[in-house]
């Protein structure tokens, strides 16, 4: 028979997948905006970041209740810890896709500055590390979660490789600047959310072999 604790900890996975699409949205309709320059999805993003931090807030607070109603120990202990966690780096990867949204309107002004390539491809690896950090989370695979890490190097190459390309136009042309620097800020941004997706499957790592594998502890990866 099926313990009351444990709909309750399904209902929070629930909950945790709803952020997780919105959050999964909202980076794509950002880049959108920047590879269509189109702005109508603005508005979308608006709704789903709020949606997004009120479910920060309600995760937070049923896991507070669920943490004082059962006093869970050992696996179901974890569990609730990293889903408070995750939630956290879900909003933070919602914020990072307000900024790119954000850039990218201003960007969307002014002619194109030179055919976008390496930021999709980026954004498009991005995508694949969120959706994978919550796969592992629902599906409480640490096989998965460690892949993901193995991927955030190509995320560094990649927002190098912008920047010493922008850098070029710069000093070639000033008048480039402020295109140019708001590309090199999205990529940053998207440096970001590869940063806490990569934290997500560090809680996954914890949730499912509780090893901390933190702060870049190698003998531990």
């Amino acid at each position: 028979m099926e313990r009351h604790f444990d709909r309750d900890l399904n209902l929070l996975k629930e909950k945790l997948i709803t952020m997780a699409g919105l959050t999964e949205s909202n980076i794509q309709l950002s880049v959108k905006i920047l590879v269509e320059r189109n702005e109508t999805s603005h508005g979308l993003i608006s709704q789903q970041e709020q949606k997004i931090n009120a479910l920060q807030v309600e995760i937070d607070n049923f896991c507070l209740k669920l943490l004082a109603l059962h006093q869970p120990v050992a696996f179901d202990l974890r569990f609730i810890t990293s889903a408070m966690r995750i939630s956290a780096e879900l909003e933070r990867i919602g914020d990072q896709a307000v900024n790119i949204t954000q850039s990218a309107l201003e960007l969307i002004k002014q002619p194109l500055l030179k055919p976008l390539v390496d930021i999709p491809k980026m954004a498009a690896l991005v995508q694949s590390m969120v959706k994978d950090s919550l796969d592992s989370f629902v599906r409480q695979d640490s096989v998965l979660a460690r892949d993901i890490l193995k991927r955030d190097d190509q995320i560094d190459n990649y927002k190098e490789q912008i920047f010493r390309e922008l850098l070029t136009f710069m000093l070639q042309d000033p008048t480039t600047i402020s295109r140019a620097l708001q590309l090199i800020l999205i990529s940053r941004h998207l440096e970001r959310i590869a940063d806490h997706s990569t934290n997500i499957a560090e809680d996954v790592v914890y949730l499912v072999e509780g090893i901390d594998i933190r702060h870049h502890s190698e003998e531990n990866r």
